[in-house]
C-alpha cells in the first residue's frame, strides 16, 4: 500500500524532468550524510574533552534543532527548483 506522495514522487521521477529530480535528491542525501557525519564527530569530541552530563544533553538538543532546520531549508530549496523547472 504505497501513500499517495510515495505514488506522486514515483510519477515525477518518470516524468522527463525526472533526471534532474533524481540529482536533487542524490544531493540532498549526500548533504544530509555529511552533516550527520560531522554532528558525529562534533559530539564525540564534545563528549571525550568535556565529559558526559548536561553539556552532552545541550548538544545533542542543540543539533537536533540544527539538522531539522537543515532539512527543512532543504526540502524549501528542492521545492523551490523543481517548481522552476517544471513550471
Amino acid at each position: 500500500m504505497m501513500l499517495p506522495f510515495l505514488e506522486d514522487a514515483k510519477t515525477f521521477v518518470t516524468m522527463p524532468s525526472g533526471i534532474l529530480y533524481q540529482v536533487v535528491v542524490v544531493v540532498v542525501v549526500v548533504v544530509v550524510l555529511v552533516v550527520v557525519v560531522v554532528v558525529v564527530v562534533v559530539v564525540v569530541v564534545v563528549v571525550v574533552v568535556v565529559g558526559v552530563g548536561v553539556v552532552l544533553l545541550v548538544v545533542v538538543v542543540v543539533v537536533v534543532v540544527l539538522l531539522l532546520l537543515l532539512v527543512v531549508v532543504v526540502l524549501v530549496v528542492v521545492l523551490v527548483v523543481v517548481v522552476v523547472v517544471v513550471c
